[in-house]
C-alpha cells in the first residue's frame, strides 16, 4: 500500500481545504507515492520521534502540530526542528501534519476534548461561513437521472446529516453550435431550442474538482452549461471549537477540579463567584479569541489554553479555565490513532511513546499543601 492511501483516509475526516491561512498542513517531507511500511502517530514531531520511527520501521509520521511551520532558510542541523527534518530525510520517513485542520473538523480536537469532559449533545461553537458552494446546471431530461445520481455518487448534495439533497426545474435551452462544434442534440449552424431540467447542489469546497469531473463525464452536451457560486450560510459541521452539556447540573469547584481530566497540577481560571455549570465550552490549543464566542454560545464555562492576563478580565460573565496547550491537545494523538486502526488494521498503527511536553510543573510542598489549583 501507498503512503498515499493514508494521507487520503486522514483527510477524509480533517481535509487541508479547511485549515487556517496561516498553517503549514499536509506531507511536510517525504515521498506519498512510497510503499508504506508503519505509521507513527504522535502530537509534535521531533528528533526523538524520528528517532522511534526508525527503530519501529515505521516510514510515516502522522503529527497534529507541523514541525516546519515558517520558512527554512538552510537545512543545517542546528536547531530542533531542522535536526528532525534533516533526520528524516536521510531516513526516507514521510512526515504528515494535521494541526488546524483537524481543529476545524467536526470530530476533531475540540470535539475529543468534550468527549473526554464527559459532555453531551456537542456541536461546533465557531462554525465557518461562506465554504457551501453551489452548482447548477442544465440537462435534457433523458439524462437528467444519470447525472444527477453520478453527482451525488461524487459527494454533491452531502451537507451535515442530509444527503442527496437536490432542487430541479423544468425549463427550455437553446444553443448554436459553430463550424468547430459537435453537438449532441440538434445540428452545428442552426439555433436549437430543446427542453431541459435545471440541478442546483450543494457541496463542500474540498470536493469541486471531483464534482467537475464528474459533471463533465456524465453530461451529454459537447460544452456544458453549469454556474458555481459561493454561498454566506453558515455550516455548523466545520469551525473552531466545541460546545456541550453536563447531564447535571455543577459547581465551578467541581469544573475546576476536572484537572484530573486534562492530566495537570494547575488550572488558572477566573473569579468563579460559585457559578453553576451546565454548558461548556471547549477549544484546543491557543483560544483566547474564542471567549466572545463561548461567552455569545450561552456557555456556562471555556476550557481552552494560553490565556493571558487581560484576557480573564472577560470571565465576568463566565468561568474562563486554561489547563495548558499541551494539556488541552494531549488527546489528539490518540484521536488519529484509533481512526486509522479501524482503516489500515493490518499495518503497524503505533501510538508514539514520547511524551515531547516543552514545558513541566513543578509543584513543590508548599503549593502542594496549600492545594492550589
Amino acid at each position: 500500500m501507498k503512503i498515499q492511501e493514508v494521507l487520503s483516509y486522514i483527510e477524509q475526516l480533517a481535509p487541508r481545504h479547511y485549515a487556517e491561512d496561516f498553517d503549514n498542513t499536509g506531507l511536510l517531507t517525504g515521498d506519498s507515492q512510497e510503499e508504506l511500511k508503519g505509521v507513527l502517530v504522535t502530537l509534535d514531531c521531533l528528533e526523538n520521534v524520528v528517532d522511534e520511527a526508525i527503530s519501529k520501521n515505521c516510514n510515516l509520521i502522522v503529527a497534529f502540530h507541523p514541525i516546519i511551520f515558517s520558512g527554512l532558510k538552510n537545512l543545517r542541523p542546528d536547531d530542533y526542528v531542522k535536526r528532525a527534518v534533516v533526520k528524516a530525510i536521510k531516513n526516507d520517513i514521510a512526515i504528515y501534519a494535521t494541526h488546524t485542520a483537524l481543529d476545524n473538523a467536526k470530530y476533531g480536537v475540540s470535539y475529543r476534548m468534550a468527549q473526554q469532559l464527559g459532555l453531551e449533545n456537542i456541536r461546533t461553537l465557531i462554525p465557518q461561513k461562506g465554504i457551501i458552494k453551489k452548482l447548477v446546471t442544465y440537462i435534457p431530461p433523458a439524462n437528467f437521472e444519470i447525472v444527477k445520481e453520478e453527482l451525488f455518487k461524487a459527494g454533491a448534495g452531502h451537507l451535515g446529516n442530509y444527503e442527496e439533497s437536490s432542487y430541479s426545474l423544468n425549463g427550455t435551452g437553446t444553443f448554436l453550435g459553430n463550424e468547430d462544434s459537435d453537438p449532441k442534440i440538434g445540428e452545428k449552424g442552426k439555433r436549437s431550442t430543446i427542453e431541459e431540467k435545471l440541478l442546483s447542489v450543494t457541496f463542500l469546497p474540498h470536493l469541486e474538482s471531483n464534482i467537475l469531473k464528474t459533471l463533465f463525464k456524465s453530461h451529454p452536451y459537447e460544452e456544458v452549461a453549469y454556474e458555481l457560486s459561493t454561498l454566506n450560510n453558515q455550516y455548523d459541521h466545520i469551525g473552531m471549537g466545541a460546545i456541550g452539556e453536563f447531564k447535571e447540573e455543577m459547581s465551578a469547584k467541581d469544573l475546576r477540579n476536572t484537572k484530573n481530566t486534562f492530566n495537570t497540577g494547575i488550572v488558572k481560571h477566573s473569579n468563579s463567584k460559585n457559578k453553576k455549570i451546565k454548558n461548556v465550552a471547549l477549544l484546543g490549543g491557543s483560544g483566547a479569541f474564542g471567549i466572545k464566542n463561548a461567552i455569545q454560545s450561552g456557555a456556562d464555562a471555556y476550557i481552552t489554553a494560553d490565556l493571558k492576563y487581560h484576557d480573564f478580565f472577560q470571565g465576568e460573565a463566565i468561568l474562563l479555565c486554561d489547563v495548558g496547550h499541551y494539556e488541552s491537545e494531549q488527546f489528539t494523538k490518540n484521536l488519529l490513532h484509533e481512526y486509522l486502526s479501524k482503516k489500515f488494521s493490518n499495518f503497524a498503527i503505533l501510538l508514539c511513546r514520547c511524551a515531547n511536553k516543552p514545558c513541566k510543573l513543578l509543584l513543590n510542598r508548599w503549593q502542594k499543601r496549600l492545594k492550589l489549583l
